[in-house]
This record gives structure tokens, C-alpha cells and sequence, in this order.
């Protein structure tokens, strides 16, 4: 019994993370950036903005976080997204918009785009 509820914890406990993802930011990124549910962005869902397996957000997600209060936006808008686009949130020397444009991850300095031969 004990196995039972410790599994149900646990997915209450997933369930959780999952709400604080929150879709109304990935709804408008996918959309602005036409991204596909099967592109490498797309499978990624909430770790375009947050670190693997949390809450915490990356770099791209505080870039994101700083330009919304900038703006005073409550929601994630074309502007803000605009905002972000010739930063390099990551820090690996591609800007924001050309990795996502290459269906790379803005928020992880180990994913880059392949170089074009």
C-alpha cells in the first residue's frame, strides 16, 4: 500500500512541475516561431525557457523574464520575443533568433547549430 501511495506522490509531484510550465508561454513562442510539434524545439516544451527537470529557469527563460518587466508584459507577446532575438541568452556565441531559426535550443550553451558547409 505504502508502494501505492509513494507512486502517487510522485505523479501529483510530476503533475506539479508541469503546471508551473506553464503552456500560455510555449503556446506563443511555437506560434510566433512557426515551430513544429516535431522539430527539436518542439519536443522540447518548457526547456526552451526553463534547466532540464525543474522549475528554475535557464538563461533564455531569465532573458525572457527580464525583457516581460521591461515591457511590462503579462504575457508573452511578439515584442518580447523580438526583444530576445539578437541577444545570446546562452552565452555560445549564436544569437537567440539564428538557433532557433536552426531548430537549436536558445537556453543550453551545449546545443549549437550545425555549421553549414
Amino acid at each position: 500500500m505504502k508502494l501505492v501511495h509513494l507512486a502517487a506522490a510522485g505523479t501529483i509531484a510530476v503533475l506539479g512541475v508541469a503546471a508551473l510550465a506553464k503552456p500560455e508561454m510555449v503556446a506563443p513562442f511555437n506560434a510566433h516561431y512557426k515551430i513544429k510539434p516535431e522539430s527539436n524545439l518542439g519536443k522540447l516544451h518548457c526547456v526552451v525557457c526553463h534547466l532540464p527537470g525543474g522549475t528554475k529557469l535557464g538563461p533564455y527563460g531569465a532573458d525572457m523574464k527580464k525583457a516581460m518587466a521591461a515591457l511590462k508584459a503579462k504575457t508573452l507577446t511578439p515584442a518580447v520575443l523580438k526583444k530576445l532575438e539578437a541577444l545570446d541568452s546562452d552565452k555560445d556565441g549564436v544569437k537567440n533568433l539564428a538557433e532557433i531559426k536552426a531548430d537549436s535550443n536558445p537556453n543550453d550553451a551545449k546545443v549549437k547549430p550545425a555549421k553549414k558547409k
